[in-house]
């Protein structure tokens, strides 16, 4: 494609780099920005910078947050012995919509996936297995996604957890097998947690 402006070729090109954002719906964003008003440009350029240089993982249960310690984890209403395991923040933001879940979180950053070159090393895992060896938790949720790379790490954790102290439950099969949690409607989801599951390594 040729641009008459280096500039907007620029932005194009960097908002091409999106991910599932092709040539044509950059250009059409780009040319959006260009005749939006300037303060709400310089708005979404700041709040950008913001979450790139601002969010950071909390300390206690690798979910995103704007503080060491995230909101969930500083409830005293919670229940901190009971801990869901999860792939990313989208599964914990789709278990708080359902409103079924009283617990903390565990964030682990994604799953095992030899296809994707991610190994058990780059999950978050270590702070999981100290709290469960320390007899902190007494009961831990694994609540990753139906599919091959799902069931391979909850069974990585059940291995990793099955000698410690600790319960280890797993979503109800009211999720299909290859669904995953943000897609799954409330009342699914809110279900596969209230009727959770021992897990049988």
């Amino acid at each position: 494609m040729d641009y008459t402006s280096h500039h907007l070729e620029k932005a194009v090109q960097e908002i091409h780099g999106l991910p599932g954002i092709g040539e044509k719906t950059a250009l059409r964003l780009a040319l959006h920005l260009l005749r939006t008003e300037e303060g709400r440009v310089r708005a979404l350029a700041e709040s950008l910078v913001n979450l790139k240089t601002k969010v950071k993982r909390c300390e206690n249960c690798g979910n995103l947050s704007d503080t060491a310690v995230c909101h969930i984890c500083q409830q005293p209403n919670r229940q901190h012995d009971l801990v869901c395991v999860v792939e990313d923040i989208r599964d914990v933001m789709a278990i708080e919509h359902t409103g079924q879940y009283r617990g903390i979180y565990h964030v682990l950053g994604g799953v095992i996936s030899p296809m994707d070159g991610i190994g058990p090393g780059d999950l978050n895992v270590a702070r999981l297995e100290e709290k469960a060896a320390q007899g902190e938790l007494s009961e831990v949720i694994l609540a990753l996604r139906g599919d091959m790379e799902g069931d391979t790490t909850s069974f990585y954790l059940y291995k990793r957890l099955k000698d410690h102290p600790v319960k280890l439950s797993t979503l109800a099969r009211g999720i299909a097998v290859g669904d995953q949690l943000e897609y799954t409607d409330e009342v699914t989801l809110g279900q596969s947690i209230a009727r959770r599951v021992p897990y049988q390594g």
